[in-house]
């Protein structure tokens, strides 16, 4: 991917506390990572914006039931996870 060099302003502080967890060459990555979640979550914020105008509101009963799918998938995860380790 190209990269562009480009000038922001931060606040001195978030920039201090960046440096203490990466080194120089390491802010630009740092902010660049940040910015790329913050536009995937825009993203997906328009996109869900859409899909209700679209579909409508997601109920509180659609939502329990997502809920409970992810929930149940995550455990046959966890149980084929740790058959794996067993074996292993």
């Amino acid at each position: 991917m190209a990269t562009r060099k480009i000038t922001i302003t931060v606040p001195e502080e978030l920039v201090e506390s960046i440096k203490e967890r990466v080194d120089a060459r390491g802010v630009s990555g740092y902010i660049a990572a940040a910015a790329a979640h913050q536009d995937a979550m825009d993203r997906l914020r328009e996109l869900a914006e859409r899909l209700e105008e679209e579909h409508g509101a997601v109920t509180d009963d659609e939502q329990q039931a997502a809920l409970e799918r992810i929930a149940a998938i995550d455990g046959w995860h966890d149980e084929h996870r740790s058959r794996s380790d067993e074996a292993a």
